[in-house]
């Protein structure tokens, strides 16, 4: 990895009511974007002073991680759709047993239904990158839903009249994000990393059988998709690419996905041409580090080893500890170290205080340095 970042959190950082409101006012309200100017430029100190090493600019302009649906008018919320497995979360929280799970207006969940290259640009999904990039001291990144997370918004019964098959959606996806792409690279960006949840659930067996049984094959999509994720950076040269593989974010620190990485790296892991993967290992639902030993060789992985779902301070040599003991099976040249996920993947955050959130990024900086400059 060289002088590859060893700290660094995955994307989204805590954000006040205020900030969420701005967030939803948008660019528009001038206001608004002092808020969020504001909020962006906390968020820099807060990381910066923790240490790490990349930064984001805490998503706070974001009403939720995955932005597509924001920029691109060919996606309508149809009825019945998109409910996860949404478990864990605090009491009382959407997702939390009894509660009521995250749903978008109308009772469903968007699914494309046109062409994306002949859907109008509602905006230019790379714009909020130019703040972060004028305002940093450190290294900076953009994060934004790979490809093949796409899949969520697919439709039998609504998208095939846009599309053939959802591998044909997926592919226009991958070239409407290859012109993101460009557009960061033109405003100096040379760190992108793409979120992927959607591989996350085929960890979990109750998952994969509720596929298997509408029909579908998971090993033949984790294929397609892999091979689709790595092949939007083709011909990109001078950026650090990553892919993180999520295990679920929701509001009140919910997750949806059990089960090692075990159930999809011999398949995935080798397919998947990037610098970095980010893997969540903040629970036992995580598994054991036995299948770092397929990724490929020269491909950093950044263990996620921090939870963003509790304000309970990891131990710091009991962090030390897990690394030495992935590093038993990935060089330790080849590790980094971050947060699990976001703090705050969508408005209604994680149940972690600002002092926790505080404390965690600082423990990510200290152990890192321990570990890589010592």
């Amino acid at each position: 990895m060289g002088d590859e970042p060893r700290a660094e959190t995955v994307g989204s950082l805590l954000r006040t009511e205020e900030v969420v409101h701005a967030a939803r006012a948008g660019q528009d309200d001038p206001a608004a974007v002092l808020v969020l100017d504001e909020a962006v430029l906390a968020a820099v100190r807060l990381q910066e002073d923790a240490g790490l090493d990349v930064i984001t600019d805490g998503e706070v302009r974001r009403m939720a991680w995955a932005q597509t649906t924001r920029f691109l008018d060919c996606f309508a919320v149809t009825p019945g759709r998109g409910a996860l497995n949404w478990r864990g979360a605090a009491p009382g929280a959407a997702g939390a047993a009894g509660a009521a799970r995250p749903a978008q207006a109308g009772g469903g969940y968007p699914a494309v239904v046109g062409r994306v290259a002949d859907a109008p640009r509602t905006g230019a999904m790379a714009a909020e990158y130019a703040f972060l990039a004028r305002h940093a001291h450190a290294r900076t990144k953009f994060t934004m839903a790979a490809p093949s997370y796409h899949r969520r918004y697919w439709s039998p019964e609504h998208s095939t009249r846009a599309y053939r098959d959802c591998e044909q959606f997926l592919t226009d996806i991958r070239d409407y994000e290859r012109e993101v792409v460009r557009e960061l690279l033109a405003l100096g960006c040379d760190y992108i990393q793409l979120d992927a949840p959607n591989y996350g659930s085929l960890c979990d067996p109750d998952t994969r059988a509720a596929m298997v049984a509408d029909g579908r094959d998971p090993d033949a999509e984790i294929v397609f998709d892999a091979e689709l994720d790595s092949s939007l950076f083709d011909g990109v040269t001078g950026v650090t690419t990553a892919l993180h593989i999520c295990r679920g974010n929701g509001p009140g620190g919910a997750w949806h996905s059990a089960g090692g990485y075990g159930a999809i790296s011999g398949l995935l892991f080798p397919r998947l041409s990037f610098d970095r993967l980010l893997l969540e290992y903040d629970s036992d639902r995580a598994g054991t580090f036995a299948p770092l030993a397929d990724v490929r060789p020269g491909t950093g992985v950044v263990l996620g080893l921090l939870t963003t779902k509790s304000d309970l301070l990891e131990d710091a040599a009991d962090v030390e500890a897990r690394i030495a003991e992935a590093a038993r099976i990935k060089p330790l040249a080849e590790l980094a170290l971050s947060t699990q996920c976001g703090f705050a993947s969508v408005p209604a955050s994680n149940p972690v205080s600002a002092a926790g959130q505080q404390a965690k990024l600082e423990l990510v900086g200290r152990v890192a340095r321990s570990i890589w400059t010592s």
